[in-house]
């Protein structure tokens, strides 16, 4: 019997309780595998947990939300965040996405930044297809969901990926601060952010003469927030 260690991220117990639903059915009609499992519900746990990993037993497989608290230094603003620090210091964990964003500019994102070994939109989720993408990705294969799936052919070539730098600015904004004010929090001169905050206008369909109130409600509406 193989054990597979398991880091769920998910502030949501209604959630979470339907994953474990689905290892625990999964070790039932499976005997090849035993799954030990631990729950994070916010980036400060999550990195605690990562962490810890790596100099005791491995993180076999972690299922990811995207949208989960913050750490409290601000440093990890989503799941986004720790799913690019696992992938550097635990590059060979799996991980399955599962997030309600269904903008394809959001999913693209994601994917450049993380490249997930199984993407999930919640809307499509049943507990027959989060047990298919498990079993697919602990057997070294991929598994998109069918929405993913459409918006991925949907998506052409972007010339920008919104990185840690640009979410990190979002979320300064959207928290009151002024661009004079930022680069005290960011480690970047005010004319490198002055440029990212163009390019986030033009990425997002805006204006340049849009505000930052109308840059913020975009990026919330789209997922970044």
């Amino acid at each position: 019997m193989s054990t597979k260690n398991i880091l769920i991220i998910e502030d949501h117990p209604l959630v979470y309780n339907s994953y474990l639903a689905a290892f625990k059915t999964i070790e039932s009609k499976f005997t090849d595998y035993k799954f030990v499992i631990n729950i994070s519900e916010n980036c400060d746990d999550a990195i605690k947990k990562i962490n810890e990993s790596v100099n005791n037993c491995k993180i076999d497989l972690v299922l990811l939300d995207i949208s989960i608290p913050p750490s409290n230094d601000k440093l990890y603003l989503s799941g986004e965040d720790i799913g690019v620090y696992l992938k550097e210091v635990l590059p060979d964990s799996k991980i399955i996405v599962l997030t309600t964003f269904n903008d394809n500019f959001r999913i693209y994102s994601i994917i450049q930044n993380l490249n997930p070994d199984g993407f999930l939109v919640k809307n499509d989720v049943t507990i027959e297809i989060l047990m298919e993408a498990i079993n697919k990705v602990i057997s070294y294969q991929t598994f998109y969901s069918q929405s993913v799936l459409e918006l991925g052919r949907k998506i052409i070539a972007q010339p920008y990926v919104v990185d840690k730098i640009d979410r990190q600015m979002i979320y300064e904004i959207s928290k009151g601060a002024k661009m004079s004010e930022l680069p005290k929090k960011i480690p970047m001169s005010i004319g490198g952010l002055e440029r990212r905050k163009r390019n986030l206008k033009d990425i997002f369909g805006l204006e340049q003469s849009n505000t930052d109130r109308e840059l913020i409600e975009k990026a919330e509406e789209i997922g970044f927030l």
